[in-house]
């Protein structure tokens, strides 16, 4: 339900533009993803869902992804190795720690590097919902390859969803670009047009990418994971046995 919640804040803002609203305003947009994110992850510590140890891997992750980010601004093509280890900390610890994992990382590195802007909010949310991709494909199966195939999948779904915001700005075309007031049904239809010309094929890169460094790397990172995951199990259990 907390991340259900959390969801459908950045749902509602995803989809304000195509209710011929455009964007909402930048600064009440930042203060809420980043309210959402501090308050899914206060809730998650409430509930016991994180101890002192994931919120350290949480940290590392964002640390990693933001020098990363840092290191290569433009990857290759739409591709950038920062939704590795989101894929991998939501394949392992699930829908909610995956999230948390994408949402911190581009928090932490639109801090570092300057990034902070109207589409910051999109990013927040998007990159989160790769993890939480990654937490429900791992419910499912614990197979690299899968993992990999989402991956695969969320390359394509990241860029269509920050799309949403670069679309609303764009007016040079009556038949891809996003005017106020237009109907729905006219809303997705400019908007598909305006991702298959624009984004497609810059977007297959990040896909590509995506399953490719998960098929290569993924396997030791994902057992390193799994063996820290299986600890924190095992104490859990082994505090639940003491006597009183």
């Amino acid at each position: 339900m907390k991340l259900a919640a959390a969801s459908l804040v950045g749902l509602v803002l995803f989809l304000w533009p195509f209710a011929g609203r455009g964007v909402p305003a930048p600064a009440p947009a930042i203060a809420v993803s980043v309210g959402t994110l501090l308050a899914l992850g206060l809730l998650e510590v409430g509930a016991r869902q994180l101890d002192a140890r994931l919120l350290a891997l949480l940290a590392a992750i964002a640390a990693i992804d933001a020098a990363l980010r840092s290191a290569l601004v433009s990857g290759i093509g739409g591709f950038s190795p920062i939704f590795f280890l989101v894929l991998c900390a939501g394949f392992v610890f699930g829908p909610a720690y995956g999230f948390l994992a994408g949402a911190t990382s581009l928090l932490v590195s639109a801090l570092i590097s300057g990034g902070i802007g109207p589409w910051l909010p999109y990013q927040v949310f998007a990159t989160g919902w790769v993890g939480v991709a990654a937490g429900l494909a791992g419910q499912v199966s614990r197979r690299t390859w899968l993992l990999a195939v989402v991956g695969a999948l969320m390359g394509f779904g990241f860029g269509a969803l920050m799309d949403v915001w670069d679309w609303t700005y764009f007016r040079g075309s009556p038949e891809l670009g996003w005017t106020p007031g237009m109907p729905v049904g006219m809303a997705l239809l400019h908007f598909g047009r305006f991702y298959l010309l624009t984004s497609l094929a810059y977007d297959a890169f990040r896909a590509g990418g995506n399953a490719l460094i998960v098929l290569l790397v993924g396997p030791p990172v994902l057992v390193a994971m799994r063996r820290m995951q299986a600890r924190l199990h095992l104490e859990v259990l082994a505090d639940a046995r003491l006597p009183v």
